[in-house]
């Protein structure tokens, strides 16, 4: 219940800040950076008609394809999602907080990526052309950025036959930010380091590892190609900040020592994605 409850204010939370975007950054300046979003600031210019209505029909219409393609857990919550934003839309106020357009469409583009972010982690969703993305990403493991990019860039293109030309550019640099902006949320937050170290002191290296730095460590026997020589491996993967402490305990001992260090954007499993000891 309590998981619950936190994963409907994160939603929630998600939608507010989409209908800000909306409403005080992108619509103020046509900018229509793709989604239903998108759209309904198209037809409201084109036709008249109020950007909260349209998203409640089009809405309405996504949400038989959520059920029938992602399921009934996405589907309850795209419903809260789905509903909900075309009423923040109606009651979000319609305001220029940004006159200039560059900058509007920047901050406007940030706060959407970091909303819709949000929203996938929580296997929710706003409706609209963020559903595309989860069903590319459930049949075709295409990343949720890239699949939002390809979709709302169809949107995009409608913005040529009811804006100018700089609304189409703001609008694709808005996608460009947008999609930037999540897949740094979703790959570049949590990023570790993934340490190879090769040296004649690898028990010393390991203890300090363990006990100072609190990381779990796997040992790898290896053998040179040239010397035929064989000896073990040290493979850590810890958190950025502990780099430096890594590199001195590795110093202290062996100034010789052989390292690799790569970057990885993702780490499953025990002591990263849930409460346990070293891995």
């Amino acid at each position: 219940m309590i998981l619950w409850v936190r994963k409907l204010i994160y939603i929630v939370c998600a939608i507010v800040l989409i209908s800000i975007c909306v409403n005080m950054f992108l619509g103020p300046h046509s900018i229509a950076a793709g989604g239903f979003t998108g759209l309904a600031i198209i037809l409201e210019k084109l036709l008249g008609l109020d950007r909260a209505f349209i998203l409640l029909i089009s809405n309405g219409a996504i949400l038989v394809i959520t059920f029938i393609f992602l399921g009934k857990e996405v589907f309850f919550n795209t419903v809260i999602g789905a509903a909900l934003l075309p009423l923040f839309i109606k009651l979000a106020p319609h305001e220029m907080i940004v006159k200039d357009t560059m900058l509007s469409m920047i901050v406007g583009s940030v706060i959407f990526g970091a909303a819709v972010s949000i929203l996938y982690v929580n296997k929710a969703s706003s409706g609209g052309t963020s559903i595309p993305p989860l069903i590319l990403k459930k049949y075709f493991n295409l990343n949720t950025s890239i699949g939002l990019f390809i979709t709302d860039g169809i949107v995009v293109f409608l913005c040529l036959l009811v804006f100018d030309r700089d609304a189409f550019f703001y609008a694709v640099s808005s996608i460009f930010i947008t999609s930037a902006t999540m897949n740094y949320i979703e790959n570049g937050i949590n990023k570790k380091k993934m340490v190879y170290i090769i040296s004649g002191m690898n028990e010393s290296i390991t203890n300090d590892i363990l006990h100072d730095i609190g990381r779990g460590v796997t040992i790898v026997p290896v053998k040179g190609a040239y010397m035929q020589n064989e000896t073990d491996m040290i493979m850590v993967i810890l958190d950025k900040k502990n780099y430096r402490q890594l590199l001195t305990i590795v110093n202290k001992y062996d100034k010789e020592a052989f390292m690799i260090t790569s970057t990885v954007s993702d780490v499953h499993g025990k002591g990263f994605t849930y409460e346990s000891g070293s891995i």
